[in-house]
């Protein structure tokens, strides 16, 4: 039963090599932060299946901390880029 998580993982982890060829031909940031948000969810979904493929429950918590990352990241991207209306920020303040 291990074996299958343990393909599963892999299969995910050739989406993320396909994906690196979206972040070197991205025409733009937005499609390059996109690739990031696959990055981090398959990065999850890759310490899940290993989880509990190798029966080792510390990569829970680490899988924890990456979809938290992920968030970060997220509301980071979009803080730095979206300009509202007159210069300001998506927050009213100027950026």
């Amino acid at each position: 039963m291990s074996r299958i998580y343990i393909f599963f993982a892999l299969i995910l982890l050739a989406a993320i090599a396909a994906g690196m060829v979206r972040i070197l031909r991205g025409p733009t940031a937005a499609d390059r932060m996109m690739v990031a948000q696959l990055f981090g969810t398959c990065g999850v979904a890759i310490l899940l299946l290993l989880a509990k493929g190798l029966d080792n429950m510390v990569l829970l918590d680490i899988a924890l901390v990456f979809s938290l990352l992920a968030a970060l990241a997220t509301m980071t991207f979009v803080r730095r880029t979206w300009q509202g209306n007159d210069g300001e920020g998506a927050d009213g303040y100027p950026s």
